[in-house]
C-alpha cells in the first residue's frame, strides 16, 4: 500500500498518481504493464518476461531521450 485516502480524496489522488505515471516513457510504461501481467499467466515466467521487456526497451527513441535528458539534467520529453 502506497497511499491511504478518504473516499472523497480517492479520485483526485488517483488522477495525481496517473499524471505522474503519464510523464514517463510510454514504451517503459507499456513494458512494465506487460511484465506485471505476464506474472498472472499460467506457464509464463514473470521474471523472464520482465528481463525481456527491460532488454527490449534499450535502443528505443524513448531510452535515448531519457538517457540524454538525464545527462543534460533536464526533464525528458516523450
Amino acid at each position: 500500500v502506497n497511499h491511504v485516502v478518504t473516499q472523497d480524496e480517492l479520485i483526485s489522488t488517483c488522477e495525481k498518481i496517473a499524471g505522474k505515471i503519464m510523464r514517463n516513457s510510454p514504451v517503459a510504461i507499456g513494458a512494465a504493464i506487460d511484465a506485471v501481467n505476464a506474472g498472472y499467466i499460467d506457464g509464463v515466467d514473470g521474471y523472464q518476461a520482465e528481463i525481456d521487456c527491460f532488454g527490449a526497451s534499450f535502443g528505443t527513441d524513448d531510452f535515448k531521450e531519457g538517457t540524454t535528458a538525464f545527462l543534460e539534467k533536464r526533464k525528458a520529453e516523450f
